[in-house]
């Protein structure tokens, strides 16, 4: 039993540390079938973290963080398509900008609002998003097997973790049973066809950008606001790159993309439990080696066990209508 349990709890932490990813990915997801690249994931769930923590911190409210955050997200968003889709800009360049650009203003500003180094104050009690109990958790807890699988597993999570599972089935749906799903995916197969139906290029990638803020900013408010208690400088540590290496590997394909997240995950929690144990025969791992673990992932399975990932034909293409 007490196997079970830990691997109750193994999973529970794989969980928590995969939400942001699959939003972010998800994000990605919306942008890549558009056809825009969209390497700006990293800054704007950065540049979300600090607006909501900021917001939440001031103000009291988490549901103030999460508007503030997603604002934030979205807005740089919309800069980044108003550099590659409305001037055609390279794609590549406006979203590495846009990490560069949040990664030194963040501090910057936490710095000059807040004076702590660039982190922003710590939140408590109701400014951040708490965990929740759902209906019967503590009733079947001591149920075998059903009863910790329910109660520690499945509940207990804040609302920003069952969001991005909802976010994955919705997407799902809106990606291939409705007209708008259809739509993004030609628009990021083949523009000229979409333009010539009628239905305008630039409008449809500004909408799946403007999607791609939201879910950025609900990932960057549950770093700061959910999972943690506070912004702390470069708090995302490359999650965003890991989503967009999530996405690849699932092939821009929606449920692909919560598994290869999840797996992510795993490794990240695997690695908080396996720092200063020492194995039988082997000692104690360097944490380097392992806090290196979702990196060497990312670099194995892109290299060797994709197998052939192909990209929407228009990615990273500027449209330009033929007159």
């Amino acid at each position: 039993m007490d196997t079970f349990l830990l691997a109750i709890n193994l999973l529970d932490a794989t969980v928590r540390t995969a939400t942001p990813l699959i939003l972010a990915a998800l994000a990605g997801l919306y942008s890549e079938r558009s056809g825009v690249v969209d390497i700006g994931l990293e800054g704007k769930m950065l540049g979300a973290a600090f607006a909501s923590a900021a917001a939440a911190a001031v103000l009291g409210s988490p549901w103030i963080g999460l508007c503030a955050g997603i604002l934030v997200s979205v807005a740089l968003s919309m800069v980044h398509g108003y550099a590659s889709i409305t001037h055609k800009g390279d794609q590549v360049i406006s979203g590495l900008a846009i990490n560069i650009l949040v990664a030194g203003l963040a501090p910057t500003l936490g710095i000059a609002w807040f004076a702590r180094g660039g982190q922003t104050p710590t939140l408590s009690g109701d400014a951040r998003f708490n965990a929740l109990t759902l209906p019967f958790a503590d009733a079947v807890r001591d149920v075998p097997v059903i009863g910790p699988i329910y109660a520690d597993l499945i509940s207990g999570h804040n609302i920003l973790v069952y969001v991005a599972f909802a976010v994955v089935a919705a997407t799902s749906w809106i990606v291939y049973r409705t007209r708008f799903g259809l739509r993004l995916r030609a628009v990021g197969e083949n523009p000229a066809a979409v333009d010539t139906a009628g239905i305008s290029v630039i409008g449809l990638r500004y909408r799946a950008l403007v999607i791609t803020g939201v879910l950025c900013g609900v990932a960057g408010t549950y770093l700061s606001v959910a999972q943690n208690a506070s912004f702390v400088r470069d708090m995302t540590a490359g999650k965003g790159y890991l989503a967009l290496a999530a996405l690849i590997f699932a092939k821009w394909r929606p449920v692909p993309v919560l598994f290869t997240c999840l797996l992510f995950g795993f490794l990240e929690a695997i690695e908080a439990r396996l720092q200063g144990v020492s194995l039988p025969g082997i000692g104690e791992i360097p944490v380097q080696f392992i806090q290196a673990l979702p990196y060497i992932l990312t670099v194995v399975l892109l290299a060797g066990f994709i197998g052939r990932a192909v990209a929407p034909r228009a990615i990273g293409v500027p449209y330009v209508k033929e007159r």
